[in-house]
């Protein structure tokens, strides 16, 4: 994740969830992402800039507008 100094963060999936670990499963889910290509909008907070960095290999995260 680079420099995001922005309000808002957006999460877009880009991989499927099959065969990860439960926790990572959860974790996805906790950030409103279920299915690839969806996308959110989410605060640039510590607690979700940690979980986005535990699933940092199926998502992209881009500054949000």
């Amino acid at each position: 994740m680079n420099s995001l100094n922005s309000k808002n963060i957006k999460v877009t999936l880009l991989r499927s969830v099959a065969g990860r670990s439960e926790t990572q499963k959860r974790t996805l889910v906790s950030l409103g992402l279920k299915k690839i290509g969806q996308s959110r909008v989410l605060p640039n907070l510590n607690p979700i800039l940690g979980q986005v960095n535990k699933v940092i290999q199926w998502v992209k995260v881009e500054p949000a507008e």
